[in-house]
């Protein structure tokens, strides 16, 4: 093996060095936030090569290919290439996805499977609840795609979720009885398809390791080393598979920061962090507290922050940077004065201290935030970005393109077919489409093959119809020849002009139609990329190799170089990994963050409280934290009050450049104006939607919660966390919109929506 630089543990601090030079048995890495611990990651795999050990035999699992991009390209700087293009690095479903792909067979998938992307899974949900018959306005497919992923994460199979009698009262409850018909229809489709949605990359992964120990005992064998990022994200099925596959040797490193534990709603574990000395009695733990991103002063008054959390493991980081400033909090009269606010003080920072547009972020708690902040920007003419926004595989013209690449991988997958089948139009229509699905639903068999012999089905299609599906079918059987034996550029190209979606886009005059010819163009551009790199490192360039690697792809891995001197918009969750010189943190407000959905709960409210920690330490420079005294709800404005966090922070680290330096004065009940950082923008209303997804409980496996507003009636006493003892005086509305009118002895009448309120029957 070919080490380029032999130097490279000079670069760690002395518990860097510990947690990358002890690699044999358990070990736990505790790493704050701006610790390094991307550095310690790849120096002990770095360290592992350089002992001998076969690159073959590392397993190094990360949540995005960013992360295992970045470690793989500092490795290769210093171990050689070719040795490390043998580990086996990646994101969780990526990896799983791999070695499905090789052992899928034995589930009774091909290896052609398709992963449908959440939009696909929602179309197909979207159909069976139309075949069903059932009323979408409650049967919602996206509230039905929720409750089975967080199903599927807890490894409950559609089988076991229909003998489940919990699971069925809980349906019922909830004006959903059939949904347990729907998870199940939802998995044969999926499984007659040969495809797997992301839940089931890691559902199917245990199943597998469940079903055939040998194969278990094969990859067990394989993976002499474990090495896991962002060990707080990982959910219920994840822990399982890491457990199983560490169990032979026992060389398993986690590295993650309990205090960065924020996606429970995706299934996320905390527990798992917390109870891994529970798992290996015998781990080292390694406390990596140096943070090299920020200011002492944003860490220290980030450690105030979190340490109001009881649960937790216990670290002290600090900063040896600058001591830097204070964080600023500004307070507005409302919120487009607080977008205003912020717009402004963005503008004068970026000329007076020489900034680019890219060093400023601003951070919400909801998406719906951001309407204002996109206005105020383009008024002051501030280039920006919205992060999670869509993507460019998400564009209609790329679905369009990438259903027929999936189409010639995998012919039976249903929902590339509904796309693909009258796209560049061939007079199939709906009615049509519903056909083929009918005979196939009634024979049992993928309506590929039904419409690959249309002509024997004269009772449904006449002959016109079973001409076009048959034309239909030459297409996409022409397209699919030599698909495994030609590159990946090559078979894009030859489908691009094959299907006619070429023509169409090209022949476009308006500029939205230029602007899709222009996309298709770039997506053909990656596509060479991908081709030359896959030659160079070794990897296959099939069109199926393309399309494994882009269905995996996330959000922070299509950043384009047009994007990258902007201002960032985007939620808390969002920015986690990420870092910026200046952060604004918006909407500081009891009503908005903490999200009123955490605020009957002690776990939920520190989870709430783990989520400001973060996004306090995504700044550099200085954090400016900004909430306004009325916010429009609903249309109608609101009174507000100042988040209870930022009572928790410490106010020696703080200052208020509204009022000189002075702490407003929020016990006055009608405080005085801040004077404004610029004029008197212009005030407009707003609306603002708080959604609840599903969520899993984390205590049980198996276990799915939610809220049942059915429990309230006109007249009974109730008492709400924030505006104390009241009574009900009506209920309005269905589930899950049901609203209460609510007397208050101290604060009036107020409406509320039951699911979100938290109420508690007296």
């Amino acid at each position: 093996m070919h080490i380029i630089n032999t130097d490279y543990l000079s670069d760690l601090n002395e518990t860097q060095k510990q947690a990358v030079l002890n690699s044999e048995g358990p070990s736990l890495v505790i790493a704050g936030a701006g610790a390094g611990k991307t550095r310690v990651l790849t120096y002990r795999i770095v360290h592992l090569l350089e002992k001998k050990v076969p690159a073959g035999r590392i397993l190094a699992l990360t949540f995005t290919n960013k992360a295992a991009r970045e470690m793989k390209e500092r490795i290769t700087r210093i171990i050689s290439p070719e040795v490390a293009r043998h580990l086996w690095m990646g994101t969780f479903h990526s990896i799983f996805a791999k070695i499905l792909r090789i052992e899928g067979e034995k589930l009774g998938y091909k290896p052609s499977f398709t992963i449908y992307d959440t939009s696909d899974s929602r179309s197909l949900i979207r159909s069976i609840i139309k075949e069903l018959n059932l009323d979408d306005n409650i049967y919602k497919p996206g509230v039905i795609g929720s409750r089975i992923s967080s199903a599927k994460n807890n490894l409950v199979t559609a089988n076991m979720y229909s003998s489940n009698s919990s699971f069925q009262e809980y349906d019922k409850a909830n004006r959903m009885p059939l949904l347990a018909d729907i998870y199940r229809t939802y998995a044969a489709r999926c499984f007659k398809s040969n495809s797997m949605d992301f839940d089931d990359l890691l559902l199917n992964t245990n199943v597998l390791f469940r079903d055939f120990p040998e194969t278990l005992a094969a990859y067990q064998e394989r993976f002499s080393y474990v090495l896991v990022d962002e060990y707080q994200d990982t959910n219920y099925s994840q822990y399982l598979i890491v457990k199983k596959l560490a169990a032979a040797h026992r060389n398993i490193c986690v590295v993650g920061d309990d205090a960065q534990s924020i996606y429970s709603f995706r299934g996320a574990r905390i527990e798992n962090i917390l109870e891994f000395k529970n798992d290996y009695s015998d781990y080292q733990l390694f406390k990596l507290e140096q943070n090299y991103r920020s200011t002492q002063t944003i860490v220290n008054a980030a450690n105030t922050i979190i340490a109001n959390n009881e649960g937790q493991i216990q670290k002290n980081v600090f900063s040896r940077n600058e001591p830097g400033e204070k964080i600023q909090v500004f307070q507005a009269m409302t919120d487009s004065e607080e977008g205003f606010n912020i717009a402004s003080d963005i503008f004068d920072k970026h000329f007076a201290l020489r900034l680019n547009w890219s060093d400023f972020a601003i951070l919400y708690r909801t998406n719906a935030q951001s309407r204002i902040f996109e206005e105020t920007l383009r008024r002051k003419n501030i280039p920006y970005k919205i992060y999670g926004g869509l993507s460019f595989y998400e564009r209609k013209e790329i679905k369009d393109i990438l259903a027929y690449f999936r189409m010639v991988i995998n012919p039976e997958d249903e929902e590339a077919l509904k796309r693909s089948i009258n796209y560049p139009k061939r007079g199939i229509g709906d009615t049509t489409i519903d056909k083929i699905f009918e005979i196939a639903l009634s024979k049992s068999v993928t309506p590929w093959s039904v419409l690959c012999e249309a002509d024997k089905y004269p009772d449904h299609f006449n002959a016109g119809t079973a001409k076009k599906l048959i034309m239909y079918r030459d297409v996409i059987n022409h397209l699919r020849r030599d698909a495994d034996s030609v590159d990946a550029f090559t078979k894009a190209n030859e489908i691009a002009m094959g299907s006619g979606i070429m023509k169409e886009l090209r022949d476009g005059k308006l500029p939205e139609e230029v602007s899709r010819y222009e996309n298709m163009e770039e997506l053909l551009n990656a596509i060479k990329e991908f081709t030359e790199a896959a030659d160079t490192n070794g990897d296959p360039n099939a069109l199926e190799a393309y399309m494994a690697n882009v269905s995996l792809l996330t959000d922070q891995d299509l950043e384009k170089e047009e994007d990258r001197n902007k201002v960032t918009l985007m939620t808390m969750h969002s920015a986690k990994g990420l870092e910026f010189k200046h952060v604004y943190i918006a909407g500081m407000e009891d009503t908005l963050f903490p999200s009123p959905m955490s605020s009957g709960s002690a776990k939920e409210l520190e989870e709430e409280r783990r989520l400001f920690y973060v996004a306090v330490t995504r700044a550099e420079k200085q954090a400016t934290l900004s909430y306004a005294l009325n916010r429009y709800k609903w249309g109608n404005l609101e009174r507000c009050s100042p988040s209870r966090f930022l009572k928790e922070i410490d106010q020696k680290f703080l200052d208020y450049p509204q009022t000189g330096g002075k702490p407003f004065n929020s016990g006055s009940s009608s405080p005085a104006k801040p004077a404004p950082l610029r004029e008197e923008p212009v005030k407009y209303a707003r609306q603002d939607k708080l959604k609840k997804l599903t969520s899993t409980e984390s205590d049980s496996p198996t276990g799915l919660t939610g809220t049942d507003a059915s429990l309230f009636s006109e007249g009974d006493l109730v008492h709400h966390e924030r505006f104390g003892k009241g009574t009900i005086i009506s209920i309005e509305g269905e589930a899950p919109n049901t609203t209460a009118s609510v007397k208050f002895d101290t604060d009036g009448t107020r409406k509320l929506l039951l699911r979100f309120a938290k109420l508690r029957k007296l």
